[in-house]
């Protein structure tokens, strides 16, 4: 009966240990820690990557000596107990194995406490945008982080794995004052304009800053996250009409993907603009005065997605 009771409770020990914690990748594993001071550390188990039984090992985080023997039972609570424990031979002092622990912190109800990203305002305070200027099957997502993170590392790719057929290029950094963006060019492959959508592409970013890992995702059809560039304008003061061009980067024909458009009056007398809807390439405007900015922004016509931006002025 005792020996019953001692191996049900090795076998829920072990189950404990397995419970918190997950692998990212080879020698990489995620301790779920919940972030209060009530919660006790999480026991992960490691064992050294050695066959030999005999070899006397040792374990090092850094510089501190964490334990003797193949195996250790480190305890995982907050950042300073994460990073890079390593073992290694007694005699020798040679690195046999390591295994790397990064941080994820949880509330209460077992979620992700998400805090090394920076939110959109738009839309809807979102934290991996996704855009898409045609329907080419290119998209491009971004992401932002304080300027305060200067060591935070990213991946970003398709929730499905190989199967979406999703490539990404590698993230490039734009820094603008205390905020810096990410932005990373995706391609869903053998994609076809024409053709209706079923499954939503399911993009993954995971972000690494030191030892603490997030991860974010954002799911769509190319056809919600559709925003076209500007078009390009010009007024002719002689009878007042507004004449543009569809985007160089929009998808043809235009007959099978037509835009509609808005015109904007920005009145210095008024003080109050004037926005006019349009189908064709062109309008005539009422009276404006010479000081008064114009310019145009498209949308699909049949779609309900995203404005482009306002064009250039059109004079």
């Amino acid at each position: 009966m005792c020996r019953l009771l001692f191996a049900l409770f090795s076998l829920f020990s072990f189950v404990a240990l397995l419970e918190a914690q997950w692998k990212l990748r080879e020698n990489v594993y995620v301790i779920e820690s919940e972030w209060n001071d009530e919660t006790p550390a999480k026991r992960v188990e490691l064992t050294c990557n050695t066959s030999d039984e005999a070899l006397p090992v040792y374990w090092k985080k850094g510089s501190e000596l964490k334990g003797t023997g193949k195996t250790l039972i480190a305890e995982v609570k907050e950042f300073p107990d994460a990073g890079n424990y390593t073992c290694l031979t007694a005699n020798t002092h040679e690195i046999v194995s390591y295994d790397f622990f990064l941080i994820t912190k949880i509330d209460s109800n077992g979620q992700m406490i998400r805090s090394i990203l920076k939110s959109f305002k738009e839309p809807n305070r979102t934290f991996l945008k996704c855009e898409a200027k045609n329907y080419s099957g290119i998209f491009i997502c971004s992401w932002m982080i304080e300027n305060e993170s200067p060591n935070v590392k990213f991946t970003i790719r398709s929730l499905k794995g190989s199967q979406a057929d999703v490539t990404c290029s590698s993230p490039v950094a734009h820094t603008d004052k205390s905020v810096t963006e990410y932005t990373a060019q995706c391609q869903k492959e053998n994609y076809c304009p024409f053709a209706e959508e079923h499954q939503p592409i399911e993009m993954f970013l995971e972000v690494i800053d030191e030892v603490e890992y997030e991860n974010y995702t954002s799911s769509f059809f190319i056809r919600d996250i559709i925003k076209p560039d500007p078009p390009q304008c010009q007024y002719a003061a002689t009878n007042g009409t507004v004449t543009w061009t569809y985007p160089r980067t929009w998808s043809t024909p235009k007959s099978y993907f037509p835009l509609t458009f808005r015109v904007k009056v920005e009145s210095t007398k008024k003080h109050k603009d004037q926005v006019y809807d349009a189908e064709e390439q062109s309008i005539q405007i009422p009276t404006t005065g010479p000081k008064d900015k114009i310019s145009v922004q498209a949308r699909d016509r049949y779609y309900n997605s995203s404005w482009s931006e306002w064009s250039s002025l059109c004079r």
